[in-house]
């Protein structure tokens, strides 16, 4: 258990994946409070807890107390994430939760990648 204090506000956060993913729980984010989450990593160990860390977020959103809005930047796509956006949209809504999605791509040398722009 995290030891008791204020919470953390920062512009951008980047979650955690691999193993390390199952450590975000609604605690994390009651004190890491973000204007905007990455969820970065596209790998089967993030997939299995996926929908924990989605619902974690929604609960520790509420607690916030306030009308800060939120964006989250998913950089893969997921059947996960899909079923938690249709199954959870009026809830974000209310909690002032925005998830973006992007068709944009970007070419380096000989990659081509999804992309999208933030800015702040």
């Amino acid at each position: 258990a995290a030891p008791p204090g204020p919470p953390v506000y920062v512009d951008l956060a980047y979650l955690p994946g691999s193993w390390s993913a199952r450590t975000v729980d609604e605690e994390f984010f009651r004190r890491v409070r973000s204007l905007c989450y990455v969820i970065s990593g596209d790998d089967h160990l993030k997939e299995g807890v996926l929908r924990s860390l989605l619902d974690a977020l929604l609960t520790g959103k509420h607690q916030w107390g306030t009308d800060t809005q939120v964006t989250l930047i998913p950089t893969f796509d997921s059947l996960v994430m899909h079923e938690w956006y249709q199954e959870t949209h009026d809830r974000q809504q209310e909690l002032g939760i925005t998830v973006l999605g992007s068709n944009s791509t970007v070419a380096m040398q000989d990659e081509t990648f999804p992309a999208c722009k933030v800015e702040f």
